[in-house]
């Protein structure tokens, strides 16, 4: 096209283009600063939770556990036992998860809780992170007393992605990628979510370190 009696090319267009882009997508980074981490992420519908150690802001803390922001992740490796609890309740949502726990870890993803402030694995779905559970069959990658995993899965010192799927009574875990638990419950509706730091049974021993790289969460 013409303008001002010079050509401008597709690909000088194309670079005007890209700079209006960039100048916009600054400001954008500009005002979540300012009002927050928890805005929708690039992916149509999705939450932003956490993300590279940032979003502690959009929890509050329940319970007795040493949570801060720790590198490119939120951490707690002490204390009698806490949560991280989301300020929003979910009903029916996907969400996506990257955590790293140690061989001794109890942790666990709560969904759907009844109670923010009194959180546990009956008044909550629990989809749990505990390779060393006493009884196995409810251990990492199970969703406990609900749906039992049929073979163990191994999630300690190292990096791992957990998904949740929560569509009305059918509830759905993956755990990098395997399928560990599916089925159908209608004992909780909806709720906030809660990240756990657990301490170790029978005498309350501590647990090993949590870490939540990322959350995030599509409402449906």
């Amino acid at each position: 096209m013409k303008h001002s009696g010079k050509i401008v090319t597709t690909q000088s267009a194309y670079s005007f283009w890209a700079v209006g882009l960039c100048w916009a997508a600054g400001l954008c980074l500009c005002w979540q600063a300012a009002v927050g981490y928890a805005q929708p992420s690039q992916k149509s519908g999705w939450i932003t939770l956490i993300a590279n150690g940032n979003g502690i802001e959009n929890f509050e803390s329940v319970g007795d556990a040493n949570w801060r922001t720790e590198g490119d992740a939120i951490v707690a490796d002490n204390g009698s036992g806490g949560f991280l609890v989301t300020k929003q309740s979910y009903k029916d949502f996907l969400l996506v998860a990257e955590f790293w726990a140690d061989d001794n870890t109890n942790s666990g993803i709560y969904f759907r809780c009844a109670k923010a402030d009194a959180i546990t694995d009956t008044s909550c779905y629990e989809a749990n992170i505990f390779d060393q559970r006493p009884e196995a069959k409810f251990g990492t990658g199970a969703i406990v007393h609900i749906a039992p995993i049929t073979e163990l899965h191994a999630s300690g010192k190292r990096w791992n992605t957990l998904r949740i799927t929560a569509i009305g009574s059918q509830l759905t875990v993956v755990l990098n990628d395997v399928q560990t638990a599916n089925v159908r419950n209608t004992n909780l509706v909806k709720g906030p979510i809660a990240l756990q730091y657990g301490t170790l049974p029978p005498n309350d021993a501590r647990g090993g370190a949590i870490k939540w790289r990322k959350l995030e969460i599509k409402p449906l």
